[in-house]
Parts: structure tokens; C-alpha cells; sequence
């Protein structure tokens, strides 16, 4: 099993869980989180500064400023794992900084609390 973290853009999320769901891919878990990577600053944040809107102008203080973003959390039985990275990457690419991140990391094991099934067979993805 592979359990995968993606942080993407908060206007992403439904085109991606539905680019998931379409690639048999439904059981997720999402999460709004706050973060910045190495850019000082969002220029789409920027942009709204510049168009007036007092949100934007009120974020755009001093020093780096964090963003909001999405956390998904998808654990899929190891088959999977290339196909959930695709989608996400062909659903969330723009080319512009801010697009995310991409985590895959062993998952030991899981357990279906309702049934008591554990491993692949407690994952809706792939089971039996």
C-alpha cells in the first residue's frame, strides 16, 4: 500500500476529486491547511491586490505570507499509486509557482474498523 499527500490549490479540489473518481479512485481524505514554499509572493494574491479587493491588500503585508491550500491524503493499494499521481499532476500542472507537492510513502498496513479486514482489502481501491 502507498498512502499519498498532495497540496494543491483550494480551487483545484473538486476538478481533482472528480479526475480521481474518474480514474476508479473515490476514497479520499481532504484537509484545508495553510503553508508557502520558496516564493515570496502568490501572484494571483498579487493580481487581486492590484485589482482593489481588500482581502488580497490585507494579506499582502510584510514578510512571507502563508496560503491556503488543500491536503489530500489517498491510500491506495501499491498498483494504484502511479495512476493517482498522474491524475493529480495532469489536473493540478499550471507551470505557475504554487502548484504543490506530491508525497508517496510506504503505508504497513490498514485495518477496516466496521469489518476488521486489514491490508489491500481494507481499502476501497482494488479490493477483493
Amino acid at each position: 500500500m502507498k498512502e499519498i499527500l498532495a497540496i494543491i490549490r483550494m480551487n483545484k479540489m473538486n476538478v481533482t476529486k472528480r479526475s480521481l473518481a474518474d480514474a476508479g479512485i473515490v476514497s479520499l481524505t481532504a484537509r484545508k491547511v495553510m503553508g508557502r514554499g520558496k516564493g515570496k509572493v502568490d501572484y494571483l494574491l498579487l493580481k487581486g491586490a492590484q485589482e482593489g479587493y481588500d482581502e488580497a491588500i490585507n494579506q499582502l503585508g510584510p514578510g512571507p505570507k502563508m496560503i491556503p491550500k488543500r491536503l489530500l491524503i489517498i491510500v491506495v493499494p501499491d498498483e494504484m499509486a502511479q495512476t493517482v499521481v498522474k491524475v493529480i499532476i495532469e489536473v493540478n500542472q499550471t507551470g505557475n509557482p504554487g502548484d504543490g507537492k506530491i508525497f508517496v510513502r510506504p503505508m504497513l498496513d490498514a485495518v477496516r474498523l466496521r469489518t476488521g479486514q486489514t491490508g489491500d482489502k481494507a481499502l476501497d481501491e482494488g479490493a477483493a
